[in-house]
């Protein structure tokens, strides 16, 4: 018989993949008027035993809870003077009661809020609380964010994220898609490196590596030298910080940066087919085809290399010549698409097999690390399936097509 742990892990993680916000505990709403006095509105809310209330202020809708009254008592006004509309937010994040509890989750995490107001159209149903969400995923997601919020030292981080590989395992053998998996595992580990930085940084510890510090100035003489230098490293650099995102300090550095980007790049053709042309710089070996449908042949067969990465990079070049700026390959493509700088079942195409090969190099993975390897991107075609090796070898021809637009967009075969 399984083991009854085994099974309770699984029976959350059905849970997990198959709920509905209005599946969890929806609050149902209180309201106060916008100009009720503090002193009044926390006796409205002693009275139905709630520690938050929605706002109404003329078309505006907003939320107070205790924490807005603890830092109202800081300002030090009497709070029979103080307006509640004056203390209380009004940026709520919503969320449809028919969205997948997974987007509940993500939208916790990425905004850094404990409660989301569910809105069907006009009407409000109420307020989902972390704390409802967390009887659901009990030891998972938003768990993991506070206690990388928590976390005190370096140890208390390094624990956090061997418990999101354990997280990882867990959603995946529940079925949830890896689009899903991946995007709330990068908010989760963009959290982590700020409370890292937040860790580090008063300790008087800056980054080391020279090549990624410096003024606003320096940067621009090495975004330059990346593009019009002769350091074979440019290209790869700048696909780096292509892909920047801000974790602490001022965001509009970056944001200067990439404006300064965008202006050295105007005529920089040369430079853009040689970024480019990383995308297609690991061909397929001759006998690759039939290594998909023949046992015999036992060399490994690159995940990265022939398939995630040309994608990747291809999708981020052609953001690069045409303005593009969304963070992440499935919106940089969609944003390709709107603009018709890419056919639409090419689009689509491209992203069901950027999945399928994630799919199938976390898989791998996680079957390395499940027997003590370490993980690689390296998989044998013996391995596979009949139908993973099928499609396999459908993934690997969109990403040939993708790479012969490249070509014709870039005049990489002048090169």
């Amino acid at each position: 018989m399984p083991d009854s742990r085994e099974t309770e892990s699984q029976r959350e993680m059905l849970s997990l993949v198959t709920a509905r916000v209005r599946d969890t505990y929806v609050r149902k709403p209180l309201y106060v008027d916008g100009s009720l006095d503090l002193v009044s509105v926390c006796q409205s809310m002693s009275q139905h035993g709630v520690t938050h209330t929605l706002v109404r202020d003329g078309s505006r809708l907003g939320i107070f809870t205790t924490t807005d009254l603890r830092d109202a008592l800081l300002r030090g006004e009497p709070p029979a003077a103080m307006a509640v509309r004056d203390v209380s937010r009004f940026e709520l994040i919503e969320v449809h009661p028919d969205a997948e509890l997974y987007e509940a989750l993500w939208l916790m995490v990425r905004h850094r809020v404990h409660r989301l107001l569910v809105r069907d159209g006009d009407t409000v149903l109420g307020l989902v609380a972390q704390l409802d969400l967390v009887s659901f995923v009990a030891n998972h997601s938003h768990v993991l964010a506070a206690q990388i919020d928590e976390a005190a030292s370096l140890a208390d981080l390094k624990a956090v994220a061997d418990r999101t590989d354990a997280m990882i395992t867990l959603l995946h053998d529940g079925g949830m898609r890896i689009e899903r998996v991946s995007r709330l595992v990068g908010a989760l580990n963009q959290r982590l490196i700020e409370r890292l930085w937040s860790l580090l940084a008063p300790g008087g510890i800056m980054l080391t590596n020279p090549l990624w510090r410096g003024s606003v100035a320096r940067f621009r003489e090495t975004l330059r030298d990346w593009i019009y230098g002769a350091d074979p490293q440019g290209t790869m650099n700048l696909a780096i910080f292509f892909d920047a995102a801000r974790v602490a300090g001022d965001a509009a550095l970056l944001q200067e940066l990439r404006q300064y980007l965008d202006h050295i790049l105007t005529g920089g053709d040369a430079f853009l087919a040689r970024f480019a042309a990383a995308a297609d710089q690991f061909d397929e070996p001759q006998s690759l085809w039939t290594r998909l449908t023949l046992r015999a042949d036992e060399q490994p067969l690159d995940l990265k290399k022939l398939g995630t990465f040309p994608i990747v990079h291809g999708v981020r070049a052609l953001c690069l010549r045409h303005g593009v700026r969304e963070p992440g390959t499935a919106q940089r493509l969609r944003r390709l698409v709107e603009r018709e700088l890419i056919d639409a079942d090419l689009g689509r195409d491209l992203l069901e097999a950027l999945h399928f090969l994630m799919e199938m190099k976390l898989r791998h993975q996680l079957r390395q690390r499940a027997v003590g390897e370490p993980p690689g991107n390296s998989v044998q075609p013996s391995a596979l399936s009949t139908m993973e090796r099928d499609q396999l070898k459908d993934a690997l021809a969109i990403n040939k097509r993708f790479r012969g637009l490249l070509r014709q967009r870039f005049r990489l075969d002048a090169m």
